[in-house]
């Protein structure tokens, strides 16, 4: 479906996964997953304007991907649940289809 590689944590559930979107947030990703940062630390970074970074943060927040500390100057971090929401996927899958079996 896509030509380029994105990291698996890009992809957003409540959203449309298009190639700029993923991209931007592929790049987002790699600077966290090499230390907490503020967003203005990751426009930086990447080179991204800083409204696309802090609409990309949200985005992968309220999809649990990443949260935020602090109170005016926000460091964010990854959470982790990404993969785990992926495989969570499949193992309440696995468990209704068993639920059905049973009853």
């Amino acid at each position: 479906m896509f030509k380029i590689a994105y990291h698996p944590k890009a992809f957003l559930t409540l959203k449309r996964n298009i190639q700029p979107g993923l991209s931007a947030r592929t790049q987002i990703i790699f600077v966290l997953e090499k230390e907490t940062c503020t967003a203005n630390k990751i426009s930086k970074e990447t080179g991204l304007n800083y409204t696309v970074v802090l609409y990309h943060l949200h985005l992968l927040e309220t999809e649990h991907i990443l949260n935020r500390r602090g109170r005016w100057s926000y460091v964010w971090r990854l959470t982790g649940i990404g993969q785990k929401r992926l495989l969570g996927g499949k193992e309440t899958k696995k468990s209704i289809h068993r639920e059905k079996v049973h009853t």
